[in-house]
């Protein structure tokens, strides 16, 4: 199972209840024109929402036409994409946490950003009010060095040697201690990838917030994981 979520910020103050109220009536429709002469309405919507005491849950719908050729005819079908959310109140800050959507046959039309910014748009009327955040190469640098036996990956990025963009760290060489050190001086650690031991699960942490679940979990396990113990890595 792999599933990628992505951690943003909410960067204007407003409270959770103010949230849902604009958030359960939110309707989109959009007139979509087809190849034959037909009109149909394309959604966007948000379905399944819940409040808890310090979250909400909800999923982001949205409608497509995907087009392609069936026995040399274009052929136009409307498709449905959607990607759960969660809205988390930690400590003084207020994070949004977008799980991306399933690709379907390559085709992937709704990504995390976007419903970043629709959100934003419908809960604050500007897309400026929800932003993106980053895990500083110094946190992934103390996660590794925590527990070198549990790590099976490092991405380093930013290389300042010529002809080199990336550096990678894998198998037998992540405990050789003199080869990551060399590695250190010459990059910054963009990507790890590590087994949670406490909870059974392998996960990759980039510095864009973007976190991955390669192991096997449910998605209400894993988004506990980032509510617990990634958050409080954010910058």
């Amino acid at each position: 199972m792999v599933l990628p979520v992505k951690i943003f910020e909410i960067k204007e103050k407003a409270d959770l209840g103010l949230m849902v109220w604009k958030l359960k009536d939110f309707r989109e429709e959009e007139p979509y024109e087809t190849e034959k002469g037909e009109t149909i309405d394309l959604a966007t919507e948000i379905l399944d929402l819940q409040q808890k005491e310090n979250s909400i849950a909800g999923v982001f719908s949205k409608d497509f036409v995907r087009r392609r050729y069936y026995k040399r005819k274009l052929v136009e079908a409307p498709v449905t994409e959607e990607s759960p959310f969660w809205i988390k109140r930690f400590e003084d800050r207020v994070f949004l946490i977008v799980l991306a959507p399933s690709v379907a046959r390559g085709v992937k039309k709704l990504l995390t950003s976007h419903i970043a910014n629709k959100l934003s748009k419908v809960l604050f009327i500007t897309s400026r009010a929800i932003v993106k955040l980053r895990i500083p190469h110094e946190t992934l640098k103390k996660l590794h060095e925590s527990n070198p036996q549990a790590t099976k990956l490092i991405w380093f990025d930013e290389v300042d040697i010529p002809g080199v963009e990336k550096l990678c760290l894998a198998g037998s060489d992540l405990t050789d201690t003199k080869l990551y050190h060399d590695y250190l001086e010459h990059g910054k650690i963009w990507y790890v990838v590590f087994e949670v031991q406490k909870r059974g699960i392998v996960v990759g942490i980039a510095r864009n917030c973007v976190v991955t679940l390669f192991s096997k979990s449910t998605i209400d396990e894993f988004i506990n994981y980032v509510f617990e113990d990634l958050l409080m890595l954010v910058e």
